[in-house]
Formats: structure tokens, C-alpha cells, sequence
């Protein structure tokens, strides 16, 4: 029953609704809106409270029983129309989103469109799901500008120079550091960067030969002399190259939550925390005993240095840009992965448990095989055996194939952006800044 009826029960006006749109009146019947009940106007006749009838309208009047609406009055007319003959027509110069948006808030579905609009409304709507699209797509390369410009473009940083201490010198230091296209010195310096990370590397991977395995009169293994020598030199450069960075940086709070330079930290850190740890393990304390545990993963830590080669990599930093700004792509990949290994691990383990010689005897080594087979790797350590287990195995793979193309094509396109602006804007930083766009005379280099 509704509110108005609780107080005019016999009223003749208990049959109709007054409707206030933005000042636009209107009085409706009752058997009208019963034919749409799901709709908003059709929901208010079966309000029995008047805190119910203010969630559906604006404004109530029980005095008068009009209902107030603070909506758009000349769409309301084609509300109207709809309530008399069943179908909605788009409206002439109103946006397709914004008369979405004005149907749903009248409970209006897509399918009370009538033919002659319904086709130009899904075309104008894929038009603009197209648009939306390409918008987003430049936000987010727009709001990764910020993050690319700090390796590359100096203008804001030089800026902040100003009144410092040292303002010149710091200066001239962090352009030469962070644009090797600035002078001659700042590419030499770039190069001796590089030359040092790529050595860093080759001595570990060297380490991990047996031909360079070391051991004293004890048969305990120690480092190889000439590996530990390179190894210390090139920790001792990244640690100077690190402290000058921080030194001449415009703000030590900015340049210590630059991803790069947190990069610059983890692959310097762990030398200096397995230094400590073995000397104190040379007092053979009982207490540390699990010192050697630690150490060596302190030295796995070391592989962080293959990352300092994004500092230098256009296409590197273009990676971890997509990689941030595609979540949503990734997301969808794994969930798609993950029910597939689900099924398809189900599957090969029923009809593979009743064969003695097959190894898919669980659920779990399903999950591998179910992996290893949809991401295509194909190890062939575990393979199914009966004729179902292979018509499953091919169905797994196809449908591997299918699903993770499905993401890639969204993720290449926005590499592709991204690697491109960063070209550009590489580009750009080696030519030199003149002084018009910085507002700061320079030396000559």
C-alpha cells in the first residue's frame, strides 16, 4: 500500500501519483505504472513508509502527495511516452552516456528501446566504449610521464637547485649523471656505468662455474681471489656511484623513492650484510649458526643487479612501465590459467589414476602437467599415457594457446606506447637544455 494511501484510503486520488520533474508536473495513473513495476515510478507504489518513498525520490510532499524529482524535465517527456506505449527513443542532442545513464536511473532497460533507435544507440555506445578506450590509454601514458621524465627530461629538477648549497656544482654533476647525451664527459661516465654492471654480472655468473670453486686445507669452500677482487670493485663503484647520485640529488627524499634507485640499493646492500655476517661467523659463536644460511641468500640478492640495466635500457624501463600500467590484462591472464589448470589437473587425474604406469596419480602433479602443458613449456617429465589422458592432453594445450593470446595482443599495444614515448623522450634528452627553457646559464661542458 502506499504512503499516500495510509492517509487518503478512500480518496479517488488513491489511483493516480503527482510527479514534480525539475518543475515539470505531471499527473499518473496507477494501472499505468503497474505495467512497469521494476521500474522507479512502478517501485514507489508499493512504498509503504515515507523513508522508503525518499530512497526512490528527492523530495516528498504527503500534504499535496507529490513526489519531487532533480532531474533533466525535458527527458522526462520521453519517460512519459515510454509509460504509455512500452518503448523508449533516444533523445536528439542529449550524449548516448548521459541518456544511459537517465534510463537507468528511471529503472528503463536497453531492450524497451524501440527498433528504430536501438541500433543507432549500441553504435554511438561502441563508439564511445572506443573513445574511452583511447582516453585511457593516453591517462596512462600521460600519468606515466611523470615517472619516465625523472630518468630523462631535467627541467623540474634543475629548478629546485636553486638557493641550495653547492647549487652549480651539484648541478653540473646530476645533469652529466642523469642525461648521458648532455657532453662528452656525462656519456663517458654512462659508459663506465655500464661496463661496471655488465662485469658485475659475468663475475656471477663465473661464480656459479665448479671450475672456479675454491677450498682451503679444510675442504670448506671460500671465494675464488680474483672473483672477490672484481666483485669488491664493482660493489666499491656502485656504492661511490650510488652516495654521489644521493649527494648532488635536488631532494634526497624524491631520489630515494625513485624505483631505479631503490634498484641502485638492493644490489649494494647485501655485499656489505654478508661482510658483516662472516665476520661474525669467523668467532665460530654457536648463536650463529644459521649466519651461513643467510649469507647465501644475501648473495642470491646480488641478481638484483641485472636490473641496473634499466637506468641505461629504453626498452627496460618501457617493460616495467607496461608490466605497472597492464594489472588488469595480467590479472585476467592468471585467472584464466588458473581455472584451466584447475579442470584440465581434475580431468587427466581421473582418467589417468587406473593406468599403474603413469605418473599422474594426484591432483597436484595434475597442476604441473596441467601448467608446464597450457603455458606450452612442455618439460615431457610427466605426460599421460592412455588414449583419453592424450585427446585431454591436446584439448589442454589448444586451449592454452587460445587463452593467453587473449591478453598479449592488449599488453604488446601498450608496450609498444610506452617504448615509443620513451624513445621520444630519450631523443630528446641528449640534446643539450638550453638555457631559454631551464632559466639557468651552464658551463661549458
Amino acid at each position: 500500500m502506499v504512503y499516500g494511501q495510509i492517509l487518503h484510503r478512500h480518496s479517488p486520488d488513491d489511483l493516480f501519483i503527482n510527479v514534480n520533474v525539475g518543475g515539470f508536473k505531471q499527473r499518473m495513473e496507477h494501472n499505468i505504472l503497474k505495467r512497469f513495476p521494476q521500474t522507479r515510478l512502478g517501485r514507489l507504489l508499493c512504498c509503504s513508509s515515507k523513508e522508503a518513498i525518499l530512497e526512490l525520490c528527492d523530495d516528498f510532499s504527503p500534504s499535496e502527495m507529490e513526489y519531487y524529482f532533480d532531474r533533466n524535465p525535458c527527458f522526462f517527456s520521453y519517460v512519459l511516452n515510454f509509460y504509455l506505449t512500452g518503448k523508449i527513443h533516444l533523445v536528439d542532442g542529449l550524449c548516448v552516456v548521459s541518456f544511459f545513464q537517465e534510463i537507468e536511473y528511471w529503472g528503463i532497460k536497453e531492450r524497451h528501446l524501440d527498433f528504430c533507435c536501438s541500433n543507432k544507440f549500441y553504435e554511438l555506445m561502441f563508439a564511445e566504449d572506443k573513445c574511452w578506450d583511447q582516453r585511457s590509454d593516453e591517462l596512462q601514458l600521460h600519468s606515466s610521464d611523470s615517472s619516465v621524465e625523472e630518468l630523462s627530461a631535467l627541467e623540474e629538477d634543475i629548478e629546485m637547485f636553486e638557493g641550495s648549497w653547492c647549487a652549480d656544482v651539484r648541478r653540473n654533476i646530476w645533469i652529466r649523471l642523469e642525461n648521458p647525451g648532455y657532453s662528452t664527459s656525462a656519456k663517458v661516465m654512462a659508459v663506465a656505468s655500464l661496463t661496471v654492471v655488465i662485469v658485475s654480472i659475468v663475475a656471477m655468473c663465473v661464480h656459479s662455474m665448479p671450475d672456479f670453486h675454491q677450498v682451503d686445507v679444510n675442504e670448506k669452500e671460500i671465494e675464488n681471489p680474483v672473483l672477490h677482487f672484481f666483485e669488491s670493485l664493482c660493489v666499491l663503484c656502485f656504492s661511490a656511484e650510488f652516495i654521489l647520485r644521493l649527494a648532488v640529488a635536488p631532494s634526497a627524499r624524491k631520489f630515494l623513492c625513485s624505483p631505479l634507485n631503490i634498484i641502485d640499493l638492493m644490489s649494494i646492500m647485501p655485499f656489505y650484510v654478508t661482510l658483516v655476517c662472516d665476520i661474525m661467523d669467523e668467532g665460530e659463536n654457536t648463536d650463529l649458526e644459521n649466519v651461513g644460511k643467510v649469507v647465501q641468500i644475501l648473495r642470491l640478492m646480488r641478481v638484483f643487479r641485472i636490473l641496473k640495466l634499466a637506468r641505461h635500457s629504453p626498452g627496460l624501463r618501457s617493460l616495467g612501465a607496461t608490466l605497472r600500467h597492464s594489472s588488469r590484462e595480467v590479472g585476467q591472464l592468471v585467472l584464466f590459467l588458473s581455472v584451466g589448470i584447475s579442470m584440465f589437473s581434475v580431468l587427466i587425474y581421473f582418467v589417468e589414476k587406473e593406468s599403474p604406469e603413469s605418473e599422474l596419480q594426484t591432483i597436484p602433479i595434475g597442476w604441473w602437467w596441467a601448467t608446464i602443458s597450457m603455458t606450452t613449456v612442455g618439460y615431457g617429465d610427466t605426460v599421460p599415457i592412455t588414449l583419453a589422458g592424450k585427446l585431454i592432453g591436446t584439448l589442454c594445450i589448444i586451449c592454452g594457446l587460445l587463452i593467453v593470446a587473449l591478453p598479449i595482443t592488449n599488453i604488446f599495444n601498450k608496450f609498444s606506447k610506452f617504448y615509443q614515448r620513451q624513445r621520444h623522450i630519450s631523443e630528446e634528452a641528449i640534446t643539450e637544455p638550453s638555457p631559454a627553457s631551464t632559466g639557468v646559464s651552464y658551463p661549458n661542458a
